[in-house]
């Protein structure tokens, strides 16, 4: 009889999930969800052939070289940068993600957020359960329109285009947006976007979102010079990385009033806060809950499964992060 292959799911998951991975494979499953230490999770790993990540887990050149039997780390994120891609690249390690199945709840969340902190909801469900809405006035908690303001977009890929769309078609709004690269005049078509510089989206923007994927080249690419260029109505919308925004300028420009308001879901140091922020009215405060739904955390889990069951039976996997590592087979 033929040994199945032996993975290790290093988080808690859907039953359903696991049930499909022991069709195909030996699974060691966490599902008290218990966060491994380093030494834990080198020691789970032995005699493993893959691993299910999610964004807890550091797969790196040291790692690698304890566990020589790992072929194969699946994220269950789009990100990866728990991931050293180039160590495990060397290491003949594939790397996958879970792309394109959390596209729509994301630009979702980063609507709601957006629209939480614009319109200053969070802040306004809190005046109300401390019992301080005695009358109506006219000024009580104004804050700024979505519809015809300028959406300010700092990552095109696909969540950022499906936010874009959200914006322009349903909302109305100017879109602009600043990338790596610029978009092809057929992808701004539909979405009525606008590529701008840097500095001009900042500039300009009445609503500016983060859709950047982290890595050292962008950390705190958002910083006080940045913070300084936006309109003090301005509102600062984070989706991606924590390590994209420079936190303590961020606190520095609320509590001066230099900004409207943040909504953030996502936090250099999380799951701890900056003390800072947690002391800020005007920021709408989510636990990293960006495609946080169970039609699409289901799909994320069962892609995440499928780059397993693949690799680990000798076919491709759908969505490999280096696929050179595959070579043309």
């Amino acid at each position: 009889m033929t040994t199945q292959p032996k993975i290790l799911v290093a988080r808690a998951t859907f039953d359903s999930v696991l049930a499909r991975l022991s069709e195909h494979l030996d699974v060691q499953a966490n599902q008290d969800d218990v966060i491994f230490s380093r030494e834990q999770l080198l020691a789970n790993l032995q005699g493993k052939q893959g691993v299910c990540t999610g964004g807890s887990e550091r797969i790196d050149a040291p790692l690698l070289a304890a566990c020589p039997d790992l072929k194969i780390a699946s994220n269950v994120a789009v990100g990866y940068n728990n991931f050293d891609v180039d160590a495990c690249t060397a290491a003949g390690v594939v790397c996958t993600n879970t792309p394109d199945v959390l596209t729509e709840t994301t630009a979702d969340m980063a609507f709601a957020l957006l629209m939480a902190t614009a319109r200053r909801v969070s802040e306004s469900e809190a005046f109300l359960r401390r019992g301080e809405w005695k009358k109506f006035k006219f000024d009580l908690l104004c804050g700024s329109d979505v519809h015809g303001s300028t959406l300010g977009i700092l990552g095109m890929g696909r969540i950022g285009q499906a936010i874009a769309r959200r914006g322009a078609l349903g909302f109305g709004m100017n879109v602009i947006y600043h990338n790596r690269s610029r978009l092809s005049a057929e992808q701004e078509a539909p979405i009525k976007a606008r590529y701008v510089s840097k500095q001009a989206l900042f500039e300009q923007a009445d609503h500016v979102v983060l859709v950047l994927p982290y890595s050292p080249a962008v950390h705190h690419t958002v910083g006080a010079g940045e913070i300084a260029l936006m309109k003090p109505t301005a509102t600062l919308i984070n989706i991606g990385r924590g390590g994209l925004i420079d936190e303590n300028a961020l606190a520095d420009a609320l509590a001066q009033g230099r900004l409207m308001g943040a909504g953030l879901d996502v936090f250099e140091g999380e799951p701890t806060v900056n003390p800072r922020l947690l002391e800020q009215t005007r920021v709408v405060l989510t636990p990293h809950v960006g495609s946080a739904t169970v039609p699409t955390r289901l799909a994320m889990a069962n892609l995440a499964a499928d780059n397993l069951i693949a690799f680990l039976t000798g076919k491709r996997p759908p969505t490999p992060i280096n696929p050179q590592v595959l070579g043309s087979a």
